[in-house]
């Protein structure tokens, strides 16, 4: 008996010992795959090119766990550039939307100033926790800017903001969950997308252009705008000559901003420092912030729509932005890629949380950072824990917002930063293959309405194989052929002749609450 036990024992002390010899050797395993392990310093490459592929290429990020700073990503003096340009445009955006807002809810003008603070100070915790910590294929969550012509009708038809905010996460995080966001994604061609790209990009370019004139001639100096832009002209040139392209928004802003200041234009900063109110229950008080109280059932049903329409020109943005990674990052990069759906999940959430404590924002993929952090050949999380503190310092210190609204630093920002990139990705996409066709129509139809109908117009028309490469139409089954494009676009059309953005055809919500 005692000898069978001790065989016994014996049997399991080495087992237990070749248990422990096999986890060793997983972890050994783990440890020389994973990013610190195969992170080399700079200096053993030939270029900083080279350096920059490589570290997008080792980086394992992990969902829904911690990825911390130099064990899973580090920082780069390229990530203040995307933080610098994502900064800048939040500051832009959510202040429209503040605006938008302010003046037909007849809100005194500091409302907008505080309300920016807020939001920034709100932002930046959501960056940290999502696209820096837990979801580092995440874009950070950013503005809306298609939703703001859409404000005054929102509000003129009774529409409370936090119901408005509160519909755009619920129907993101189903969106999210359903994982409808990168269904879309994948149904869109390259000639569909391409042509998205080169409509937002000129658009946004002529926008940004016209803008500066204006505010020139605003100042009698008309002459300061051409000279700022022909400026700008040759040092994108020079940039894209010296393969230095990712310093383009820092320099642009520093041309633009002492090109006009030397010319005698007028600049002060006004915002001093200062600490917005944290309290909800202040922001959406009847005799305080918003000044509109608690939101009723009728609020809800009035921006319904409204919320439809929001979710469903993200697929569009989110697409476009992820796009432009694949063309500038390295091949095997795949990892390190926007995930959309992870995207739409941190952007509801963001809505959701800062719509419940009274922020002005409403949110979708931030454009004005992940354009530059692709260019620049950075990932997501070191870049969004730059934009975090850049945010938080443009809030609290208030200098830094004065100069980002400033007309020369921010139109050259978002010129070089975000418009002329979306430019040349679209030509990119449409170079090869039967592209042009489907291109030109998005183009056309998004001229028509906007560019959700544009989108998803065309990439009903390509799928069912009537323009576009016909062999891939082929390959595709009933359902991306013809199915799933087919209830995006009629369900788009029915949102906007509701809410009354089809040329020409009524508003069919105010004949309902007639």
């Amino acid at each position: 008996m005692s000898a069978e036990m001790t065989g016994k024992t014996s049997a399991a002390s080495a087992s237990n010992t070749s248990t422990m010899n096999k986890d060793a050797e997983n972890k050994r395993h783990v440890d020389k795959d994973s990013y610190e392990a195969k992170h080399k310093p700079s200096s053993e490459f030939e270029t900083r090119e080279q350096y920059l592929e490589h570290e997008l290429q080792i980086m394992a990020p992990k969902r829904w766990r911690p990825n911390l700073p130099f064990r899973d990503y580090r920082f780069e003096w390229e990530d203040t550039i995307p933080a610098m340009a994502g900064t800048i445009g939040k500051v832009v955006m959510v202040g429209a939307i503040a605006a938008t807002f302010a003046g037909p809810l007849g809100l005194a003008d500091n409302f907008v100033l505080e309300n920016v603070r807020y939001e920034l100070i709100i932002v930046s915790f959501f960056i940290i926790l999502f696209s820096g910590f837990l979801l580092p294929t995440a874009n950070l969550a950013g503005t809306h800017g298609p939703l703001i012509p859409l404000i005054p009708i929102v509000v003129a038809a009774g529409g409370h903001p936090m119901a408005f905010g509160l519909l755009i996460g619920a129907f993101g995080f189903l969106l999210a969950i359903s994982k409808g966001g990168s269904l879309l994604a994948k149904l869109t061609s390259k000639g569909v997308c391409g042509g998205l790209l080169l409509y937002l990009g000129f658009i946004g370019t002529i926008s940004q252009v016209k803008k500066l004139f204006s505010w020139a001639d605003a100042i009698q100096m008309s002459h300061i705008a051409f000279i700022v832009i022909i400026g700008t002209i040759l040092l994108y040139a020079l940039l894209e000559h010296w393969k230095k392209r990712w310093l383009a928004v820092p320099l642009s802003c520093l041309l633009g901003g002492g090109t006009a200041f030397l010319l005698g234009a007028p600049f002060s900063f006004k915002t001093a420092p200062g600490f917005p109110n944290m309290n909800p229950m202040y922001w959406w008080g009847e005799n305080t912030g918003w000044m509109l109280g608690m939101p009723s059932v009728e609020s809800f049903i009035v921006v319904l729509p409204f919320a439809v329409l929001a979710v469903a020109m993200w697929s569009p943005d989110f697409l476009g932005h992820q796009v432009f990674q694949k063309i500038s990052y390295p091949e095997r990069s795949e990892k390190v890629q926007m995930n959309i759906d992870d995207t739409m999940v941190s952007a509801s959430a963001r809505q959701t949380i800062g719509s419940l404590m009274g922020g002005a924002n409403f949110t979708s993929s931030w454009g004005t950072y992940i354009v530059p952090a692709a260019i620049a050949k950075r990932p997501i999380p070191a870049g969004a824990i730059l934009t975090a503190i850049f945010c938080v310092i443009a809030g609290l210190w208030g200098y830094p917002m004065d100069l980002a609204i400033w007309e020369p630093v921010l139109c050259v920002a978002l010129i070089v930063g975000v418009f002329i990139p979306l430019l040349e990705a679209g030509m990119e996409m449409t170079r090869e293959g039967k592209t042009t066709q489907s291109a030109a129509i998005v183009v056309f139809a998004s001229t028509l309405v906007n560019p959700a109908f544009g989108w998803s117009l065309t990439m009903l028309l390509d799928n069912l194989g009537l323009i576009g490469c016909k062999e891939r139409s082929s390959e595709l089954t009933r359902m991306s052929r013809w199915i799933i494009p087919g209830i995006m676009f009629l369900t788009l059309t029915s949102v906007m002749a509701i809410v009354g953005l089809l040329p020409g055809i009524p508003a069919l919500l105010e004949g309902f609450r007639q």
